[in-house]
């Protein structure tokens, strides 16, 4: 069980998230909804510490992390438990998709590079990426860089994954296939919180939604 308790965060003197807690059960997808400026990203990105909350905290079974002040491994080893699929996708322009999804396993997870490759492999023909293992993001389409970016995510089995908007960036012809990548990890049992404005898409994944709206949250 994942567990988040008081989690308040502000930008000068606009309160985004007002004491928020929740609890995750393993293999929970949890879709976030609501409006346009509810504080749906940042809750996303106070749990990895893209962001750094005024409080709060984060329990995995009996680990607790405090969201506003880690520091050192204790932040490094928070960081590792969770992976982020971003709106635009953050890859790396000058590695191919299958050295992407490699890079965290070797260099974060101190994996050797035979092994790191074949879990690579396997997770991009998990997305339908295979085939374009060794294409650069140039030459990949925006549903396609957002499959490497989910295959890289799930690549390093965190805890929790958290995928930020997934479709807001790609044109509407090319949800469809980023939509179906997440429908089959999903079916994988991976843990994921989800912020999407896409529906049917959310009614179809998710076992369980959070409404955001003034800086609070319904489960």
């Amino acid at each position: 069980m994942i567990k988040i308790e008081g989690l308040s965060k502000s930008f000068k003197e606009n309160k985004v998230l007002d004491n928020i807690s929740f609890e995750i059960e393993k293999g929970d997808v949890i879709a976030v909804i609501g409006p346009s400026g509810t504080g749906k990203s940042t809750l996303l990105r106070c749990l990895n510490q893209l962001e750094i909350p005024e409080k709060g905290k984060i329990c995995f079974d009996d680990m607790e992390y405090d969201l506003a002040g880690l520091k050192g491994k204790e932040k490094i080893e928070l960081i590792k438990k969770t992976a982020m699929v971003f709106q635009h996708y953050n890859l790396f322009s000058r590695k191919t998709a299958l050295e992407n999804v490699m890079e965290a396993l070797v260099h974060v997870k101190k994996i050797d590079k035979k092994e790191a490759q074949a879990i690579a492999k396997t997770e991009l023909k998990k997305v339908g990426m295979l085939e374009r293992e060794n294409y650069y993001p140039k030459h990949l389409s925006g549903g396609q860089q957002q499959r490497v970016a989910i295959a890289r995510a799930v690549a390093i089995n965190p805890e929790l994954l958290l995928l930020d908007e997934p479709t807001s960036a790609l044109d509407p012809e090319l949800v469809g296939e980023v939509l179906n990548a997440i429908r089959k990890i999903a079916k994988d049992g991976n843990t994921m919180l989800i912020v999407s404005h896409e529906m049917s898409f959310v009614r179809q994944v998710s076992n369980k939604v959070i409404f955001m709206e003034k800086a609070s949250c319904i489960l």
